[in-house]
């Protein structure tokens, strides 16, 4: 990394707007989640951090469940410069209304926004998850809620579909993670295109932010006819290393793209604590220099990608006020009285011994 650059000269309150925490401890340092991200905000110059996490599914590690909604929220209670949206979570898999009563999303995107998040992060749309919820995303099961996200005005961080070659390219890593979706066993990757166009159709004023420029680099013009029907839909830029090698092979066409649509492109990295922070500064310097400079520079999966040096006040869109906008400004403040509420509702659904008893702890302590 000897070129890297501290990221973002002259842009006024640089947000990462899409972090993971994926566990709440990092035993090779002996740092917890409370501080784990307070070092790479500050080395990037990232004024904000936005946290996504991710609390449904079956995988490892265990705190993919509901402990993830709790531990944002900590964070975001201890941490002044962080937004954070929060997560659905699910009973059982698949997803059964009736076995939801209490709980349904509706309930659940309430009783978030109540304890102060600041937006609702879905990964229901990839497609191992997908399948496992068990629901289509313009099905019964998510009507009721996306009907009244739109309604609120919630900003919703989505993650749809992966990479095409994932249902045509078995490698063993993809096999092993469960992300190759070619054996017949998932929606195609253009089925899935078209339920986020029927959820765009029935909600079209949703403040939907596809991640990962929905998997489009190789088909930008299907984008731009999203962006032309519903005023409020926007990308992240969010790698996928794919799609930056997408974009290099057609330099002019992009570089009127991200001036034309500017407004709608959210800046992220994906990065997640403890095991990727090298990683995230890394990002932060190659999206920034991609955006903002011409030069020529080492990228994903040793590919050279050359800038497209965009004017200063798309950056400003990209990397700041786009998603400050849609989020309001600044966090919100958690009330820490609805996540009492929500810890006691549903801390029976967190898997890890030691984590539960922390979380037992903080409440104690700060709520």
């Amino acid at each position: 990394m000897s070129d890297y650059i501290k990221p973002f000269p002259n842009i006024e309150n640089p947000i990462d707007g899409h972090i993971h925490m994926h566990r709440w401890y990092d035993e090779e340092n002996e740092i917890d989640f409370s501080h784990g991200l307070e070092e790479y905000r500050c080395e990037c110059g990232l004024k904000y951090i936005a946290l996504a996490p991710l609390p449904s599914g079956n995988a490892i590690p265990v705190s993919r469940d509901v402990s993830n909604n709790i531990i944002c929220a900590f964070y975001k209670l201890m941490n002044k410069d962080t937004f954070s949206y929060g997560g659905y979570i699910y009973p059982s898999y698949p997803a059964k209304k009736e076995e939801m009563a209490g709980m349904e999303l509706s309930v659940q995107h309430r009783e978030l926004m109540e304890i102060g998040f600041d937006g609702i992060k879905m990964l229901e749309g990839k497609p191992n998850l997908y399948t496992l919820v068990g629901s289509p995303l313009d099905g019964e099961l998510f009507d009721g809620v996306f009907d009244e996200m739109e309604k609120a005005g919630t900003y919703v961080l989505m993650h749809a579909r992966d990479p095409e070659c994932f249902w045509t390219e078995p490698t063993e890593e993809r096999i092993a993670k469960k992300w190759f979706y070619g054996n017949g066993e998932y929606p195609t990757y253009n089925e899935m295109f078209d339920q986020i166009e029927n959820v765009l159709k029935k909600h079209p004023k949703l403040n939907l932010c596809l991640a990962h420029f929905f998997f489009l680099g190789e088909y930008p013009e299907k984008l731009e006819a999203l962006f032309e029907k519903y005023p409020n839909l926007t990308v992240d830029n969010t790698p996928g290393g794919e799609m930056y090698i997408s974009f290099n092979k057609r330099p002019e066409y992009y570089r009127a793209f991200f001036e034309k649509y500017a407004d709608r492109v959210i800046f992220g990295t994906d990065m997640d604590f403890p095991v990727h922070l090298e990683a995230g500064k890394w990002l932060c310097d190659r999206q920034y220099r991609y955006f903002a400079t011409d030069e020529t520079l080492m990228s994903f999966d040793d590919h050279k990608i050359t800038g497209i040096k965009l004017p200063s006040e798309c950056l400003q869109k990209i990397f700041s006020s786009n998603l400050l906008s849609k989020l309001g400004g600044a966090p919100k403040e958690i009330n820490k009285a609805a996540l009492a509420r929500y810890i006691e509702k549903y801390k029976h659904l967190i898997r890890d011994e030691k984590l539960y008893a922390l979380i037992e702890k903080l409440s104690k302590e700060l709520l």
